[in-house]
């Protein structure tokens, strides 16, 4: 592990975690929970495999990433974040929040997980109304769907489908993505190729709000 060499919390932070996949493996094991190595490999696509061992060892020998055996009948190694580890969320939910603006642009070549939008939903949904009745909007992009509900005046994500959803949003991802965090109102999504079916009330509900939606 490479080090910038100087007396800063910073540049000691970088020391640990600058490394290139380091952060998207903490993505990972977040989102994930205890993970497999091949769990792992799937959700970082392009990273090489003795890259990512390289990186899991020196972030277990950190303190960062624990492994252990998975209880049977499953004979895998699992690895997952320590206390220490999770230190690291709101160091991604910063990242994810100087990122939202470039999200704007289409995926093109950009490989889409779904459940990597769990995290931003999280973030940045908003139940509106927390005293009414909950509500369940089921989104339809990427490589699975994916249920947004209220819980306990949260917006919770899951990947997966809901039996009776109050609206079901479908589309391009950059689409999706611009509905749900209020950067694109749904008219205009709708013209784009957006597919909402439902309550437009359920929208309104989670809905975030963000200066470009003004």
């Amino acid at each position: 592990m490479r080090s910038y060499g100087q007396y800063c919390a910073v540049a000691r932070a970088l020391d640990l975690i600058g490394d290139r996949w380091t952060l998207l493996i903490a993505r990972e094991l977040y989102l994930r929970g205890p993970s497999r190595y091949t769990d792992l490999r799937d959700g970082l696509p392009g990273i090489a495999t003795n890259l990512l061992a390289d990186r899991l060892r020196e972030l277990e020998e950190a303190g960062l990433v624990a492994r252990e055996a998975a209880p049977p009948p499953v004979a895998a190694t699992l690895f997952s974040l320590t206390e220490r580890g999770r230190e690291l969320r709101p160091v991604l939910a910063a990242l994810l929040q100087f990122g939202k603006p470039m999200m704007v642009a289409p995926p093109g070549d950009d490989v889409v997980r779904s459940y990597w939008f769990t995290f931003p939903a999280e973030q940045f949904l908003v139940d509106h109304a927390p005293a009414e009745p909950p509500v369940t909007i089921e989104v339809r992009t990427g490589d699975q769907p994916l249920v947004l509900e209220t819980v306990d005046g949260r917006v919770r994500a899951r990947t997966g489908t809901a039996d009776e959803p109050d609206a079901v949003i479908a589309g391009d991802p950059e689409l999706v993505l611009g509905t749900l965090t209020g950067g694109l109102e749904l008219a205009e999504a709708k013209r784009r190729g957006l597919r909402y079916k439902g309550d437009p009330k359920a929208l309104r509900r989670v809905r975030g709000f963000t200066p470009a939606a003004a």
